[in-house]
């Protein structure tokens, strides 16, 4: 049996053979690019994209290194390696590939990612979108949107239709299944940022007002703690703002309004001492109406007789019953949180109460604009406001208020040029965080004596 001493002698050599294998290999790598000529760089590519799965930081780092130096060389063929073990490489080097791509390609300079080269990612990027995860899908639209030919209206165009084929629009919406809800999330997400005035969200907004919102109360999710009723009414707002022509306006406004209501209660029932009937006031649940009323508002705008020549008077009446009596409340709520934010500055602002109580503010602002345009007579849908969750963007020193633009489906990476709302944004709260907590704040107000 051997002593202690010898076992540790052993090691010693196990390790400094160990170590030599891998002074030999990091070698290796630095030497494998002065290979990587005519027919043998995509094969020198295969072999380093393989080598990717190392969990050796140094030779990582020297891997990435030479995938970089070869792509300087022949673009086309390290492609050809990469997109080779992204389609039939093992699991942990496909991954490891695709994040090679999102993160590197941008680094890369022009005349390495031509117009040629650019069309090879898009080409071979279709074939891997045919099967990918969703974390897998989100790292191939980040490489994509960041190619230069892609740009364009048209190059946004295409993205989009990427991006409608993953959603699977075509097919009919499964509200009970979580995969089904949160792949159309997911692809929605990747879809807002490339809408704009010349690039439509028609076909999503038309899937969402026709399969979605009369699902939306059996929406399932995988996603622990995630409002996904007001997740999916947040996306259609921003989308609505970008819709063109959609075939069926008027069926779709109408199942958009019906929505709308009933989120809008009527006035509790007084008894005849004057007293509320009910036990309780309704609760008025600010944010879904903000997204609700917000994409009225801007659908609204394609068929402005809608309130007035496609809704029956009774209908029309019970419709502005709502509105005032939602407008009653928004009123005495304003005024509450103006005073509570009243003469609080800097860190004060800053506490989660009072982060809330700001994002209150915004949102019932925005609403309390939305409807006194539908009281005009007839409705007006002139007003322009930025939803409560979007940045708003500042305005530069000269420039026109007429030429700025102040819809807020803007792209986030794309701000729009122009007008901005006032100074009364304090604060931006990050996506999806505070509507929770906003749903827990003192809504369930008393109405009464107003």
């Amino acid at each position: 049996m051997p002593t202690v001493e010898e076992l540790y002698r052993n090691y010693g050599i196990l390790a400094d053979a160990t170590e030599q294998v891998g002074q030999i290999r990091r070698q290796a790598i630095k030497e494998l690019p002065q290979f990587a000529t005519g027919e043998n760089l995509p094969r020198v590519a295969d072999i380093l994209t393989q080598l990717l799965q190392t969990d050796d930081s140094a030779e990582f780092n020297l891997v990435n290194n030479a995938l970089l130096s070869i792509f300087k060389m022949d673009a086309k063929g390290t492609l050809g390696g990469l997109f080779s073990q992204i389609l039939q490489g093992e699991d942990i080097v496909r991954e490891r590939a695709i994040k090679f791509l999102s993160t590197k390609l941008k680094t890369l300079p022009d005349e390495v990612l031509t117009k040629e080269v650019e069309e090879l990612i898009l080409t071979e990027s279709k074939k891997v979108l045919e099967d990918v995860t969703g974390e897998e899908f989100v790292l191939f639209m980040k490489i994509l949107s960041g190619l230069k030919s892609l740009q364009t209206v048209s190059g946004r165009q295409q993205l989009v239709e990427l991006v409608a084929e993953q959603a699977d629009l075509e097919q009919t919406f499964n509200p009970s299944d979580p995969d089904c809800v949160d792949r159309l999330l997911q692809c929605t997400r990747q879809a807002v940022p490339l809408f704009s005035k010349n690039v439509h969200s028609t076909r999503f907004v038309t899937y969402f007002c026709e399969q979605v919102l009369p699902n939306l109360s059996s929406l399932t999710t995988p996603v622990e703690g995630l409002d996904i009723q007001l997740e999916v009414l947040k996306l259609l707002a921003e989308m609505s703002s970008f819709c063109g022509d959609m075939e069926k306006l008027e069926t779709n406004l109408r199942k958009l309004f019906d929505k709308l209501l009933e989120y809008m209660p009527l006035p509790p029932e007084e008894a005849e001492n004057g007293e509320n009937a009910g036990n309780e006031e309704p609760k008025l649940q600010f944010s879904y109406v903000e997204c609700l009323l917000y994409s009225f508002h801007q659908l609204g705008r394609k068929l402005p007789d809608f309130l007035t020549a496609k809704l029956n008077a009774e209908k029309l009446k019970d419709f502005k019953i709502r509105l005032q009596y939602f407008a009653r409340g928004l009123q005495v709520y304003i005024r509450q949180l103006r005073l509570a934010l009243q003469g609080k500055t800097g860190e004060a602002l800053k506490t989660e109460e009072n982060k809330i109580k700001v994002v209150a503010l915004k949102i019932t602002n925005n609403i309390n604009v939305l409807i006194k345009d539908l009281f005009h007579i007839p409705p007006s849908y002139k007003s322009t406001v930025t939803l409560s969750w979007k940045p708003v963007q500042k305005v530069e020193i000269g420039q026109k208020r007429a030429n700025e633009d102040t819809t807020s489906g803007s792209p986030p990476k794309k701000p729009p040029t122009g007008p901005k709302r006032d100074a009364r944004q304090i604060y931006n709260p990050p996506s999806g965080k505070y509507s929770s907590n906003l749903g827990n704040f003192n809504y369930e107000r008393s109405l009464q004596g107003k």
